[in-house]
């Protein structure tokens, strides 16, 4: 079954703030809920499924529906990380095709900047399958993104110069962003001589930490017909994980490169169809790879794709993340597919910034859970304009 245009995003919210160290996160959840509801001229009383992840507090779903009052008959809790948010969307179109519910509220919100030091994040836990053979050896998040960045520079020549760029195409665009955290347009020389974190990602090759979240409600296409606002059909989707494979893995590709053409058929879609794509930016690596295995450019060839401003809107042949992106503007909870999407929906509304906003009728939003150096879930969407 297809899910090409059997479900809208009619509502999107993102908190405007990169510090909420005053609210718990059920309140933050249901703020954004709230906003996300509102936007689409819905209530809380019109929900009748909700998606959450891992940054959910308590029992997830069951204490966020009781916390929120929603009255639910259908639920979802996929974790996959990052890109949990962008699976939620097909997982919701499925479900609203298959009759299972009409009106779907996703969120996602957490504090890392505002936890204290030594606070517990989730994550990889002391029971988890990898720990006792990972974790004893003290590895980070950055260690992880960075072998994936010499391993690709090791097998097509890829430079630091080429990963710069794409901080300084989320540069370009934050500086019109008036939430983003880092508003300073920078130049490959600014990434290149800032501290190297871990060889050979530098400290402007990695995303910004912040608190925030999001939220987005999706709909059938029977509830889009009533409301009085522009939704966003949803085309495409695809998700697949990529793991270690026992030790046979390659760290130059991701899993965008099985969820990736999965979107692409299910949309009905090509390449040159894309005008705007929200790509996950942890790392510039991780964009980098991304478009590489989602087609964009072949294999080894992401380096000269980004180069030159190619990314930057107004400028170059595909803009991405013109929001800022986790490089520049925001990483709720560290898991960006949920801002991925909404700058998408922004595009296609045109109610992006107008110094970046693009003349956009079907656009793209990829998210990366986990670390492309170990295990990762990815998931693609192809959104489109009511008519498209």
């Amino acid at each position: 079954m297809s899910i090409r245009g059997k479900a809208y995003i009619a509502g999107i919210y993102e908190f405007p703030g990169r510090k909420a160290a005053d609210k718990s996160l059920a309140q933050l959840h249901g703020e954004f809920a709230k906003g996300a509801l509102e936007d689409a001229g819905l209530t809380y009383a019109d929900v009748d499924a909700y998606y959450c992840a891992g940054d959910a507090p308590g029992l997830g779903g069951l204490a966020m529906a009781e916390y929120m009052g929603l009255k639910l008959q259908h639920i979802d809790s996929t974790e996959t990380g990052g890109s949990s948010y962008v699976a939620h969307i097909g997982h919701a179109a499925a479900a609203i095709a298959a009759g299972k519910c009409n009106v779907a509220l996703v969120t996602l919100a957490g504090k890392p900047k505002s936890q204290r030091p030594g606070t517990p994040r989730g994550g990889i836990e002391h029971d988890a399958p990898e720990y006792g053979f990972e974790m004893i050896c003290g590895p980070r998040v950055v260690n992880m993104y960075a072998m994936a960045a010499m391993r690709h520079m090791h097998e097509y020549g890829t430079t630091s110069e080429q990963l710069a760029w794409i901080k300084v195409a989320a540069s370009h665009h934050a500086q019109h962003n008036e939430h983003a955290l880092m508003r300073d347009v920078v130049t490959v020389d600014d990434v290149l001589s800032s501290p190297m974190i871990s060889d050979p990602l530098h400290r402007l090759d990695c995303c910004v930490i912040t608190d925030g979240g999001g939220a987005l409600v999706i709909v059938s296409p029977e509830i889009a017909k009533t409301l009085d606002r522009q939704c966003v059909k949803v085309l495409g989707h695809g998700e697949a994980p990529k793991h270690l494979d026992g030790g046979r893995v390659d760290l130059t590709y991701t899993g965008a490169a099985w969820s990736g053409p999965k979107a692409f058929e299910e949309a009905g879609v090509t390449h040159s169809d894309i005008k705007y794509m929200s790509i996950y930016d942890s790392f510039t690596i991780t964009v980098l790879e991304t478009l590489e295995d989602l087609g964009f450019c072949e294999k080894g060839q992401g380096g000269k794709f980004v180069a030159d401003g190619n990314l930057i809107s107004g400028v170059g042949k595909i803009p991405f993340n013109t929001d800022g992106g986790g490089l520049c503007s925001n990483h709720p909870a560290n898991r960006g597919g949920m801002t991925k999407v909404l700058e998408a929906v922004r595009q296609l509304r045109n109610e992006a910034h107008p110094k970046v906003q693009v003349d956009c009728d079907i656009a793209l939003a990829h998210g990366t859970g986990g670390s492309i150096g170990t295990r990762m879930g990815s998931a693609t969407v192809i959104l489109g304009r009511e008519d498209s």
